[in-house]
Parts: C-alpha cells; structure tokens; sequence
C-alpha cells in the first residue's frame, strides 16, 4: 500500500509543480501588490479603496447584477432543464445541442448582437413604438438592465446544462411518489427536487455567479464607462491610470467574492439537505 501510495504521489507531483508555479505563483504576486509599500507591508490600499464613493458604488453593483443574473438563471433554468428532461432522447438531444451552441460563439460577437437589438433604433425601440408605448427611442444600452440581460444571455446555458445533469441523476419515480402522497407542485420542489438537484444548482450557481463577476467584455460594451463593474474598473485602473497597487485590491476583492459565493451555496445545500 505505502509503495503504491508514494508511485501515486510521485506520479502526480510534477502536475502539482506546474500548476503551483504556472497558476498559483502569479496569483499571488498580483495580490501581494495590494499589501506592500515602501513602508512594509500594510492595508493601507484596502483602506483607500473603499473609502472612494465609486469604488463602493461599484462594488455594490458588480454584487447585485452578479446575484440578480443567478437567481434569474436558477428560475429559467430549472424550468428549462424540467421540460428538456421530460421530453424524447431525440428531442433531449436537440435541445441540449441547441443550448450548447451559444456557448461555441464568441462572447464578443454574442454581445454586440444586443447593441443591434437594444440601440436606439433597435429590435426593441421598435417595437414599443410600433405598440404605443413610446412616442421615441428608449435609451437601453449602457444601463444596468443591458448589462443584466447580456450576462444572463451570456452564462444561463452553463445553469440549464448543470441542472440537466442533476435532474437525470435523480430517482425517477421521487416526484410521483411526492404527488401520490398530496404534495402540490411547490412542495414537490421545496422538497423533492431542489434537495435532490442541490449539487447542479451548486454547480451552475458558482459557475453563472463568478462569471458574472468577472466577466469583462459584456458589461465593457453594454454598460461603457456609464455602469462600471469591478472587472471594467480594474482594466481602467491599469490602462488608464497605471495604478497596479488599486488593480491587485480590486482582484483580490473578486477572487474573495468568487470563493464566499462558491462556500455558501455548498453550505445552503448541505443545510437544506439535513432539514
């Protein structure tokens, strides 16, 4: 056992070397800069950063569009994922492709598409003048709300795929049992299928929150210099003002968020599962 056991570590230490020096060591130069100063080290930077109105200001909203954007995705995507599971292997297939194939296009090219869609004389402008609803163009791009339905366009395939996943693992007959013994349909899911489904909601969660959180190019071109967010604040803070020291708190503060976010939904599931 011990031999097998030191072939198997000795096998994988070199893939622990790599990824150490190629992934872990820059990680931590780039967030070391955020507590140095000629004086030593402090967290002085810290201090600065959140005592600017606009940093918190933007914090607060990179925050609230990431946690929007994942509950939406949960919503649509348990719907979605129920529907697709229920339906032929053919169809399963054909719907599962059909979700698949947005995220083989570029992100770029997905985004400017809603500039097409969301400008002034857009898809959209045009039909609520054609309907009453406006007697002129509606300014849509370079809001909140066009950076809230670029980032769900964007990641709600990755929450459809993961809850597909969960949803075939589990116990088929569990929902007719739940309805043969008189639960409604919000019962059925409070407590069948989301305690059932916990680790693909972890899974598409962690996945549609950190990419919504770090996601640089949608709310680049939707939201401009009119709706930062901690990803477009960071790239101005290195382009523009060659501020690193700013640029490594504002990474550290993204990574942070990313793991909290990925601990909670693991603890919420495990939680929900006991009760």
């Amino acid at each position: 056992m011990f031999q097998n056991r030191a072939e198997a570590l000795a096998l994988a230490l070199p893939a622990a070397v790599f990824a150490t020096v190629i992934f872990l060591v820059p990680v931590v130069i780039v967030l070391a800069e955020g507590f140095r100063s000629p004086a030593g080290w402090t967290f002085s930077a810290y201090t600065n950063f959140f005592s600017e109105p606009l940093n918190r200001l933007v914090l607060v909203r990179t925050f609230k569009l990431g946690i929007a954007v994942t509950v939406v995705s949960a919503i649509i995507g348990y719907a979605a994922a129920f529907a697709i599971v229920n339906l032929s292997a053919s169809g399963k297939g054909r719907m599962i492709g059909l979700i698949s194939l947005p995220l083989m296009i570029s992100p770029v090219a997905r985004t400017y598409a809603w500039i097409v869609i969301l400008g002034r004389t857009g898809i959209v402008n045009q039909a609520l003048q054609a309907v009453g609803l406006s007697d002129e163009p509606i300014r849509l791009l370079f809001t909140e709300t066009a950076v809230f339905i670029g980032l769900l366009q964007l990641f709600l395939p990755l929450m459809i795929l993961s809850l597909i996943s969960a949803l075939e693992n589990m116990p088929k007959d569990a929902i007719l049992a739940a309805r043969v013994l008189g639960a409604n349909w919000f019962q059925v899911f409070w407590k069948v299928i989301l305690p059932l489904t916990r680790e693909g909601l972890v899974v598409g969660g962690t996945l549609v929150f950190t990419g919504s959180l770090t996601a640089y190019i949608t709310p680049a071109i939707l939201g401009g210099s009119k709706v930062l967010m901690l990803e477009t604040l960071l790239f101005q803070r290195v382009t523009v003002a060659n501020d690193f020291v700013s640029a490594s708190v504002i990474a550290f503060i993204l990574i942070a968020m990313c793991f909290a976010a990925n601990l909670l939904l693991k603890r919420l599931a495990t939680a929900r599962n006991k009760r």
